[in-house]
């Protein structure tokens, strides 16, 4: 389904019993609602599963130009708004990992509880040049070329090598993504800081994170160690994708972090 917000078409998917409370997913970079398939199934029975894809992927709008991080959360924002959803829990990974901390920090009086995955929710000046050369090598040669370099970079070499269904289903994911829309959140990547306000978030909030997944493990350890009373998870053996990697440990850390309320 596809509802106007923010003044773009916004993709979107609800699973689950109508009354339930609601529980929003937020796609990485290159990625669709497809990659939720594992969660909604787990977790349709007890939540009102809203899964969406942000600007520039899956069916949502992929205007040309750079984004900037903030436009990413005020569509989010403008989904909630006009489905009428006054709060909800809220999840992400890497891209939609940091969407769901700025939305903590920007936005927390809409939000109840928060899992933010497999971000460290900042650039910094080494990241911005990776981003600037993806950008760069989309430009010049399509979606294509960034793909098994993706692949290797988010999943762990022994996950490469086996090679299981689930990275044909990624690959599929990364080249459906509109070159417009991978340089619009590829752009917004580049520059984005969500961590030195980590402190100010009043919400619940669980840090999830894949064992394998570069240095996101101990950047995410100290958002943790910067928040009080937040919850961090660590999923052996995954990788930046660690929800495709661990679907099922993935799906009861956040079931049990959601219960905890």
């Amino acid at each position: 389904m596809r509802i106007k917000a923010n003044g773009i078409d916004i993709n979107y998917q609800i699973d689950g019993p109508s009354g339930a409370p609601w529980l929003v997913f937020s796609n990485s970079l290159a990625t669709s609602t497809a990659m939720w398939d594992e969660q909604a199934a787990a977790l349709k029975n007890s939540y009102r599963v809203l899964r969406y894809d942000q600007r520039g992927h899956g069916g949502t709008d992929a205007p040309a130009g750079r984004y900037a991080f903030d436009t990413l959360l005020a569509d989010a924002v403008a989904l909630l708004d006009a489905l009428r959803i006054e709060k909800a829990h809220f999840a992400g990974l890497s891209m939609g990992g940091a969407t769901a901390l700025g939305l903590a920090e920007r936005h927390g009086d809409r939000l109840d509880r928060v899992i933010v995955c497999d971000s460290p929710c900042q650039s910094t000046p080494q990241s911005s040049r990776q981003w600037e050369e993806r950008i760069a090598a989309a430009q010049k040669q399509g979606i294509e070329a960034l793909v098994e370099a993706t692949i290797a970079r988010w999943f762990p070499p022994e996950t490469v090598a086996k090679n299981p269904p689930h990275l044909d289903k990624v690959r599929g994911m990364i080249r459906a993504t509109p070159v417009n829309g991978f340089i619009g959140c590829a752009a917004a990547l580049a520059d984005h800081d969500y961590a030195s306000a980590v402190a100010s978030v009043t919400r619940p909030v669980l840090f999830l994170v894949g064992e394998k997944d570069g240095a996101a493990p101990a950047a995410m350890r100290k958002l943790h160690d910067k928040l009080n009373g937040s919850r961090y998870v660590e999923l052996p053996g995954a990788g930046h994708i660690s929800n495709m990697d661990r679907p099922a440990e993935f799906s009861r850390a956040i079931a049990d972090f959601l219960a905890a309320g």
